[in-house]
């Protein structure tokens, strides 16, 4: 039996994230790698909901092997945030509700925001004091959009929802973290050592 669509899927989606990373500002990259390094010795909250969410805990995880004070939204030990703590919005939209509510509230709080998202210009954009845009066709992309897609290279239809979006801001939290391994002067004989002995 032939896996036709299978092989169109993977196809297009490995496109369309190697596009979508082709595309990311280094300038962005270099800002946020900097606030990263300022925040070491503050709390770093990772916020995200859904498929968003768990690419946020991927990262926190390796941050943490980083020696960051790092935390994920909704966890019971996640400390206070306050004045100069960092926080790291992940929404391919950008419009995600609970994102967008927890931003606002660090902001009050004196946090700084990095949004990570496809849409600058969204409500989670305008709150954050630097956003990382990462391209990609989010769930809020319907059919009418379609010429809109065609010319923004939003317009994968074998990618479901946030597919490339989330998967793009993997790759490019994992390429983030081999970049503070290099400039921390870090091992991943050290990194080891960190990961968890029992789970």
């Amino acid at each position: 039996m032939a896996v036709k669509t299978f092989t169109q899927a993977w196809y297009q989606i490995t496109k369309g994230v190697e596009k979508t990373l082709s595309k990311i500002s280094h300038r962005q990259v270099e800002n946020m790698i900097n606030m990263l390094l300022w925040a070491k010795y503050k709390h770093i909250l990772i916020i995200g909901v859904g498929r968003s969410g768990l690419i946020g805990k991927a990262f926190a995880m390796r941050l943490m092997h980083l020696d960051f004070d790092v935390y994920v939204m909704g966890e019971t030990i996640t400390p206070a945030i306050g004045h100069g703590d960092l926080i790291i919005a992940i929404s391919g939209s950008g419009t995600t509700k609970l994102a967008v509510t927890a931003a606002e509230i660090g902001k009050e709080v004196g946090a700084r925001i990095i949004a990570v998202t496809s849409h600058p210009n969204s409500d989670l954009g305008k709150i954050a004091d630097h956003v990382v845009q990462i391209r990609g066709r989010t769930k809020i992309a319907k059919e009418k959009d379609y010429f809109l897609r065609q010319l923004t290279g939003v317009h994968e239809p074998l990618a479901p929802l946030g597919t490339i979006f989330e998967l793009s801001a993997m790759i490019f939290f994992d390429s983030l973290i081999a970049e503070l391994i290099k400039r921390l002067g870090k091992s991943e004989g050290e990194l080891r050592r960190k990961h968890a002995t029992i789970e």
